[in-house]
């Protein structure tokens, strides 16, 4: 049986996302291949997530690329990039939470590059006077990152409604990342 590499790492992001405890049999079997074939694959647990942070920064930087973060004001982009990041939301969420990725010197320059650019936007809205200032970029985006894949948990458990991501999200980081007049 020919093995669909994006398709296994689709559906390998879907279960860890639901139980991050999934072992490489439960992956394997959701695919619906062998455990053998995974492993030919992804030699173990690591691989495969590094496999899927790959996917999930590669997802992630074309979101970016969509919501066109230099056009209009600053809270609109941050709307339009919260609306773009929502397909892969649940791939984030396992991704932030896989504390391994964060482990040693090898950490992939994705995030760097992920960071760098919602970093950007944040601090543009700060110097159009849009967004508080004594929040810094880096904080932002790390509270961005946080209630994206909270609210991808919550929609996974039926707690809320997919159609109330976006709106949910952006309403809660405005309302703490706007300035006062």
């Amino acid at each position: 049986m020919a093995m669909d590499r994006e398709q296994v790492l689709r559906t390998a992001a879907a279960l860890l996302a639901r139980k991050s405890t999934a072992t490489m049999d439960e992956v394997a079997r959701a695919a619906g291949i062998g455990r053998a074939t995974l492993h030919r694959h992804f030699a173990g647990r690591d691989a495969l997530v590094k496999a899927l942070e790959d996917l999930g920064i590669e997802e992630c930087e074309a979101a970016l690329d969509r919501a066109r973060l230099d056009e209009g004001p600053a809270d609109d982009a941050l709307r339009r990039l919260i609306a773009e990041m929502e397909p892969g939301a649940e791939l984030l969420a396992f991704l932030v939470t896989e504390n391994q990725l964060f482990e040693g010197d090898e950490i992939n320059e994705g995030w760097a590059r992920l960071d760098a650019r919602v970093s950007a936007l944040f601090r543009r809205g700060q110097e159009q006077g849009e967004f508080r200032i004594d929040l810094s970029p880096g904080w932002l985006t790390e509270a961005l990152y946080g209630l994206i894949g909270s609210c991808a948990w919550a929609v996974m458990d039926g707690r809320v409604a997919k159609k109330d991501f976006t709106y949910m999200i952006a309403e809660l980081l405005l309302g703490g990342a706007r300035r006062s007049v």
